[in-house]
């Protein structure tokens, strides 16, 4: 009986497919996973990561050839880094070997080796009202950034959920964007009259595309083209990016921050619940202003302290009420 030829199939993939040998290519295996994923600024913060990946093991190897040894000269990198910092960088690592594993194309986990740090614990991880107040009343900065920042700190919103926003998705009649929450459901977030005002001016008669643009055209091809949602139809650039965004906002807030650190994008939603909490509103209304699916959630985002304490015990005093008579 005649044995029918066999086509090989090339593996989809910028660099090409299958390597020599005809196994799959880490620069390939690295392709087809990002475009697997939905959101824009995860995808952009994770191709941050895996492109070290490429660089320390060779986009044209092939990805069964990964060892832990790999992984740990790409995690050198971030060596001496927040914990926070490290962590991202190992999740896109971890991230890509378990999709890879799902794919039968890598058999091993090289990031076995590897662990999270625990970020040092702060009980209070907001950033002072008046200090903030003072940052975003601030025009010396980019408009950009001043819509950003406000938009974050005014829906109390995830930063990749605003990074991830299209000028389709804006309602400004009821100043509301429809957002994709962490499990995918669609939610609304709302922002207030300061974020009103800036908006149009950032948006200049744009209708489509990204709301947050990066400050250059986004390149047409080579690994870092970006999807063709991801590009302004009329400006030609590309969406911009977490990890470009959480740089500029620490460089801004650097002389701000009494740690000289700068302050990153997630304290703005922190801030935004704590000082909700601090004015009074309720449990309730802080869920539906943070849209957590369970209450004790809040808990790693307001803590309201010592003084808040004093001053609840204070009022309560049975002894204190009847002298008020």
């Amino acid at each position: 009986m005649e044995v029918p030829a066999v086509s090989i199939v090339a593996f989809s993939g910028r660099a090409g497919g299958p390597g020599p040998s005809g196994a799959c290519t880490l620069a390939a295996a690295v392709d087809r996973y990002l475009d697997s994923i939905p959101t824009a600024t995860t995808r952009a913060s994770y191709d941050d990561t895996l492109a070290r990946l490429i660089d320390v093991a060779g986009g044209a190897d092939p990805v069964a050839g990964l060892t832990p040894e790999d992984f740990a000269a790409v995690m050198d990198r971030w060596n001496t880094a927040a914990a926070a910092t490290w962590n991202r960088h190992l999740s896109a690592l971890t991230s890509f070997t378990t999709w890879a594993q799902r794919q039968e194309l890598l058999a091993t986990n090289p990031a076995r080796r590897l662990t999270r740090r625990k970020p040092p614990r702060r009980g209070d991880r907001s950033i002072p009202r008046a200090r903030l107040d003072k940052l975003l009343a601030d025009d010396t900065h980019a408009l950009r950034e001043r819509v950003l920042w406000r938009m974050l700190y005014e829906t109390a919103a995830r930063a990749e959920e605003i990074l991830s926003l299209n000028i389709e998705d804006l309602d400004p009649e009821f100043r509301r964007a429809r957002v994709t929450s962490k499990g995918g459901a669609i939610e609304y977030v709302h922002w207030a009259t300061g974020t009103a005002r800036l908006l149009p001016r950032l948006l200049k008669g744009r209708t489509t595309g990204p709301v947050f643009l990066a400050d250059r055209c986004a390149p047409t091809t080579g690994r870092r083209a970006p999807a063709a949602a991801d590009i302004c139809p009329t400006t030609g650039r590309s969406r911009l990016s977490y990890p470009r965004a959480e740089y500029l906002f620490k460089t801004a807030t650097r002389a701000l921050d009494p740690h000289d650190r700068g302050w990153t994008l997630h304290q703005l939603r922190h801030s935004a619940l704590q000082h909700l909490a601090a004015a009074g509103r309720t449990a309730a209304e802080l869920q539906a202003k943070s849209r957590h699916q369970h209450l004790a959630s809040l808990g790693a985002y307001v803590r309201l302290g010592e003084h808040t304490s004093a001053q609840v015990t204070a009022d309560t005093d049975p002894a204190s009420r009847r002298r008020a008579r």
